[in-house]
């Protein structure tokens, strides 16, 4: 049987009212972005050794979620699970959303956004930046025609090959994203191939976070139920698993790093220094990232239920964004090792532990781009059919 599909009406005002939070958190962070770039980095917390800041954080948050929104459009078209088929629509639209949230912090967090057009023509192919570029724009490219084929019955013949060639892209600019620190041999926290994988990991645990998070909004928006009981149970199965890949790619990047004996310095610094990195690892990644939703999934009867759904995809966004945090800013706050074996000392702060403090427009334009992605998502399902009829079931 075929599944119908339909645009959000008969919703309960607070839908509005949290469309209306969105755009006013927009507007804010735009505000923001005009603010640091009226008046330089010096309103941020960034420095000559951090320079990739909060604002990062959200965008390659972000980005990485957009990979890991595709799992049940994926899951349908490429692995013919065809229970979560009627939530493929909705799985693209937020992976498309998600990916131009996070463009858009990064576009306003590194200046010049008047230069975009350079960016998109000129490019270098040694750089990992610039295929990064040719990844992203596929990425909208493809998963939009891999929507088409969902909607008009006319090119349905092709969804599966869409299906295919999205899934085969969104593994490829994970492992492109994850390369831009993988391939970074100047710190020590990078440098290390294993970055693709770990991202690709933790893209799946991300981007299901979003899409149950958006999900259950529509259930409580509509005050009608889309996920049956049978769906829930294989949806918390596939977060543990998710869950469970993503610390083991995390526990033998670092147990790598500890059998090398030039990264056991970088590795204390990270686990056991005590700096606001240690606490993120372990209390942000580890212990509400990962831990604890693994054990709230693991009891059946909450787990199965949205309150288990929604607050382990709560906890898994908040773990996500600590995790991006330590590897991207305590990646640049461990110090450069210029001379290998040899000490530094310069007045140029060489061998240094460096200090940063983000600033609140940093932190205004970082949930912006959240709420682009969210806006996005909810004003396209009241335009076009991508929500699922509600089920039956009590």
């Amino acid at each position: 049987m075929a599944e119908t599909f339909r645009q959000l009406r008969n919703y309960d005002n607070k839908f509005n009212i949290l469309l209306l939070l969105h755009v006013a958190m927009i507007a804010i962070g735009l505000g923001a972005a005009c603010y640091m770039e009226h008046n330089g980095h010096i309103v941020t917390g960034m420095n000559n050794q951090v320079v990739w800041g909060l604002p990062h954080v959200f965008a390659v948050f972000l980005i990485v979620s957009a990979s890991g929104a595709l799992n049940l459009a994926s899951a349908s078209s490429v692995f013919s699970k065809l229970d979560y088929k009627r939530f493929a629509r909705l799985s693209a639209i937020l992976a498309i959303a998600l990916l131009v949230g996070g463009l858009a912090v990064l576009l306003l967090d590194l200046g010049r956004p008047d230069r975009l057009i350079v960016a998109m023509t000129y490019y270098n192919f040694q750089s990992i930046f610039a295929w990064n570029i040719i990844l992203y724009t596929g990425f909208i490219t493809i998963v939009g025609v891999y929507l088409w084929t969902m909607m008009d019955k006319t090119v349905t013949k092709y969804n599966k090959y869409a299906g295919w060639a999205a899934f085969i892209w969104r593994i490829i600019l994970t492992t492109g994203t994850g390369s831009i620190f993988g391939f970074l041999v100047a710190r020590e926290a990078y440098d290390a191939a294993i970055m693709a994988p770990l991202f690709i990991s933790s893209s799946f645990v991300y981007g299901m976070a979003f899409t149950i998070w958006v999900i259950i909004t529509m259930c409580q928006a509509t005050g009608q139920r889309l996920l049956t009981s049978a769906i829930s149970e294989k949806l918390r199965v596939l977060m543990i698993i998710f869950l469970a890949a993503m610390l083991y790619f995390t526990a033998v990047h670092h147990l790598t790093n500890l059998y090398a004996a030039e990264h056991i310095g970088l590795e204390r610094f990270i686990l056991c220094s005590g700096s606001e990195f240690t606490w993120l690892f372990w209390g942000g990644h580890v212990l509400i990232g990962a831990v604890l939703p693994m054990l709230i999934l693991s009891n059946a009867e909450r787990g199965s239920s949205h309150f288990g759904l929604i607050s382990s995809s709560v906890m898994m966004i908040i773990g996500g964004i600590s995790h991006m945090y330590v590897i991207i800013v305590g990646g640049q706050s461990y110090p450069l090792s210029l001379f290998p074996g040899y000490e530094v000392s310069s007045s140029f702060q060489d061998g240094q532990f460096a200090h940063y403090m983000p600033s609140m427009p940093e932190l205004l334009l970082g949930l912006a781009g959240i709420s682009i992605a969210m806006f996005m998502t909810g004003f396209a399902m009241k335009l076009l059919p991508f929500l699922p009829t509600p089920v039956k079931e009590q």
